[in-house]
């Protein structure tokens, strides 16, 4: 046996009437030796001890409880170490005899220096680090300065401390611990070595677990440790405080159940039990699992957590089957895992995991958590039973090669055969890289609808519309009926392509609703009561009604401009400018229809004359 074994062994056997001391402080390690998870970081410090490399300041970097202080402490015992014979150099195996190893260890050397950031922030603080560094060390070999949560320190603290920490005396050395690296400004990040402490490995956490659990007297079951090293995160010290918890709990051995009670946790066999019930679409055997997880204490967020963390195996083991050998794996998901992955697509994998992420939120922000679990697992349930894209699209083939004879793909608001149903760009898409073979002027796709057994009704009190004779007749009807938004969506970015009565092909801009073709035929077939037929097409396609009216209006622009009578205006009246053209036929025509209708004459009529001009009329019919 070691003496660092020996030394631990001793410690965890108190003397009566001695002060308790946690496991995170009993067991925090003397000697590089004694680091877990850090490989890297303990193999560059060997060596640049070993070989005499010694940065003059250290930025150690990590989450909370990986071993940053503790590096630091080890650092000043290695580099101020004298053996037990008073002779010795900086070494990476601290004797823990010498007077320099013991008052390190103790917290009491005069020459190592700790302070915390975050109750030091200002420049005072560290002006009195300044002034010390000018003096040598009074019983060391050098002079350490130990800042944890380094990031806390103010912008004039750091700016202080540059110019020490780039040239200190040879005595003086930096050592910095953080969390929030990316808080340190670069100028003080260039001047030291950075390591990166990394999270300890869930595997290596259960062994040591094991081994504390073993010196402290007790025995601890295996999936007891494992739920531990799980619920620590990487981190030794959280994980040895919730050690410390249960085996106070266990009073002997420690077993899994109880530290499932411990943390609020779900039987990971029954979290298997109730996805398995969600994606077989049984809702009422997953809330009856849901109801005994909450009797038994279990968190609702942790319960999604856990399904999240299960859903993310499986689909690992559907990419990589090797992965089911990972020791760090539950024994559960290792023998149920594999068939239940095999049994799902990679589709519903995916769906289960997008909705189970929601769901996540909204059990964190809602008033009663155990609701809004529910909720998430009845939506899974139901989720199960939808098809996914690829079966919607075969659907869509195999219908289209049965001639159309099949049950339509959707429902349309009737609850019966639906009016149209369209087939978008990315169905065709999927159609041509199957082979498929379509003539470039055809329309893109189109659902053949199921035979309609009597025209649509038509709501009391309205009329059927005449059939439109050309596209813009049948636009102009949707703003007679008050559509307003679709009459824009057709005006703008839809291109006729054909027109016949009961069939029309479009071709879309990007801007328009995926929906359109739909709406567009359910509401011509309620207007007309005659069955439309509204497909997409990529042949060729005319302007949008809004660039015809647009190009109009730059014809009519240019051949007003052309007229000589106005040319000679414009040319006359300087700064005059056309700013709007009206047809003087149309006004004459909206005039008369104002007589017909109200029976008076209006202020003034408009005539024409042999030179195409129109001219008012006074009240007495003269010019």
């Amino acid at each position: 046996m070691t003496d660092t074994t020996a030394e631990i062994t001793a410690a965890s056997a108190p003397a009566t009437g001695q002060a308790y001391r946690v496991l995170a402080r009993k067991y925090r390690p003397k000697t590089f030796d004694e680091l877990i998870g850090q490989d890297a970081l303990v193999r560059t410090l060997t060596n640049a001890i070993q070989s005499g490399r010694i940065a003059q300041a250290f930025m150690l970097t990590g989450v909370r409880g990986v071993g940053k202080t503790t590096t630091a402490r080890i650092i000043a015992r290695a580099l101020n170490c004298t053996g037990p014979d008073g002779t010795g150099g900086p070494t990476v195996s601290p004797c823990g005899v010498c007077d320099n190893c013991r008052a390190i260890a103790e917290d009491r050397h005069v020459d190592v220096m700790e302070m915390d950031a975050a109750s030091h922030t200002g420049v005072d603080d560290i002006r009195e680090i300044i002034d010390g560094v000018r003096y040598s060390p009074v019983s060391a070999r050098y002079k350490l300065y130990i800042i944890d949560e380094v990031h806390m320190l103010s912008k004039s603290a750091f700016n202080a401390l540059l110019k020490t920490l780039e040239e200190p005396p040879s005595h003086v050395k930096f050592v910095f611990a953080t969390t929030e690296i990316r808080k340190v400004p670069v100028t003080v990040l260039s001047r030291c070595q950075r390591f990166d402490l990394r999270r300890v490995d869930a595997q290596v956490l259960k062994e040591h677990f094991t081994r504390v659990t073993a010196m402290e007297g007790a025995n601890i079951e295996g999936d007891a440790a494992s739920l531990i090293a799980r619920a620590a995160d990487g981190s030794v010290r959280d994980g040895l405080s919730l050690l410390d918890q249960a085996i106070a709990l266990a009073a002997g051995t420690v077993t899994a159940q109880q530290v499932r009670d411990m943390l609020g946790l779900a039987d990971r066999t029954r979290v298997i039990d109730l996805f398995e019930a969600a994606v077989s679409a049984k809702p009422a055997e997953a809330m009856d699992i849901l109801s005994d997880l909450h009797r038994v204490g279990a968190d609702p967020v942790v319960i999604l957590q856990d399904l999240l963390d299960l859903v993310h195996n499986l689909t690992r083991l559907k990419v990589v089957p090797d992965s089911a050998n990972d020791p760090s794996l539950p024994e559960a998901e290792r023998t149920r895992g594999a068939s239940l992955s095999s049994k799902l697509g990679m589709p519903a994998l995916t769906r289960a995991w997008q909705l189970l992420l929601k769901g996540l939120n909204e059990v964190q922000a809602a008033p009663v958590p155990q609701q809004a679990l529910e909720m998430v697992i009845v939506r899974l349930s139901y989720a199960a039973d939808l098809p996914t894209p690829g079966e919607l699209i075969r659907q869509f083939q195999a219908q289209q090669a049965n001639g159309g004879g099949g049950a339509p793909m959707g429902r349309g608001p009737g609850g019966g055969g639906g009016p149209v149903a369209v087939a978008s760009q990315s169905t065709h898409a999927v159609a041509r890289s199957m082979g498929s073979a379509q003539p470039q002027s055809a329309p893109v796709a189109q659902a053949a609808p199921a035979p309609m057994a009597a025209p649509a009704a038509i709501p009391d009190g309205e009329e059927l519309s005449p059939m439109p004779h050309d596209f813009r007749a049948l636009v102009q009807l949707f703003s007679d009926r008050r559509e307003g938004a679709l009459y824009g969506y057709l005006m703008e970015t839809v291109q006729l392509v054909r027109m016949e009565p009961g069939t029309l092909e479009l071709k879309l801009r990007p801007a328009a609703p995926p929906t359109l073709p739909a709406k567009v035929g359910q509401l011509l077939t309620e207007w007309t009561g005659q069955r439309w037929i509204v497909a997409l097409s990529e042949g060729p396609a005319q302007p949008t009604l809004a660039e015809q009216d647009k190009a109009e209006k730059h014809r009519a622009w240019a051949e007003a401009e052309a007229n000589p009578v106005v040319r000679a205006v414009l040319d006359t009246f300087s700064g005059a400018k056309i700013i709007d053209i009206r047809d003087l036929a149309e006004v004459a025509a909206a005039e008369s229809a104002a007589v017909a209708d109200d029976g008076e004459t209006p202020d003034f009529m408009v005539q024409q004359q042999d030179d195409g001009v129109y001219y008012p009329l006074d009240d007495e019919g003269e010019y």
